[in-house]
């Protein structure tokens, strides 16, 4: 019978060490303070994005965090569209010079 409760103590022992190292390595599951509105730990230039900018963007890996393969096939997908648009913007504005140089 002491044998048991031995080692149920031993037991209850190990599995306290265990929690406390599991809480100083990860925390409590505290939640952070939400970022001031319009900040992003990530880096962007202010203005004009182009998509080079936007493939570029890494973020932080986190325990809980999006599939990175997920986060970069969307950005993929944005960049390629803001090159697209940046494109037809500045053949449109080509063409209304040329336009308005002939006519």
């Amino acid at each position: 019978m002491t044998t048991a409760l031995i080692y149920l103590l031993v037991l209850l022992l190990v599995a306290a060490v265990v929690y406390l190292i599991a809480v100083f390595v990860f925390g409590r599951g505290e939640e952070l303070a939400p970022l001031p509105p319009g900040s992003s730990p990530t880096r962007l230039p202010v203005d004009r994005i182009a998509g080079t900018d936007a493939r570029a963007v890494r973020f932080q890996q986190a325990l809980r965090g999006y599939r990175m393969s997920e986060v970069d096939w969307v950005i993929s997908r944005l960049a390629d569209e803001v090159d697209q648009l940046r494109a037809e913007l500045e053949n449109t504005g080509q063409q209304s010079r040329e336009d308005a140089h002939h006519g």
